[in-house]
């Protein structure tokens, strides 16, 4: 996951965060659910980054022990 990306999921977590909070104070019910919809995204993107950098890296051992 580049830092880029890192940033800006992370961006959109804490934005998610801020409007589920807003929501919640203001009374705003479908403000707090695209908070937590914001946040669950960039809970996805995370966990899809994180399987991408997983196999990347499986597959640089493998290459790595097969060129021994």
């Amino acid at each position: 996951m580049s830092v880029g990306d890192k940033f800006e999921n992370k961006s959109q977590d804490l934005g998610g965060k801020a409007k589920e909070a807003a929501g919640t104070v203001t009374g705003d019910e479908e403000l707090r659910q695209e908070g937590k919809y914001d946040q669950a995204k960039a809970g996805l993107k995370k966990a899809a980054e994180d399987v991408k950098d997983a196999v990347g890296e499986a597959a640089d051992k493998v290459k790595r022990s097969v060129e021994r």
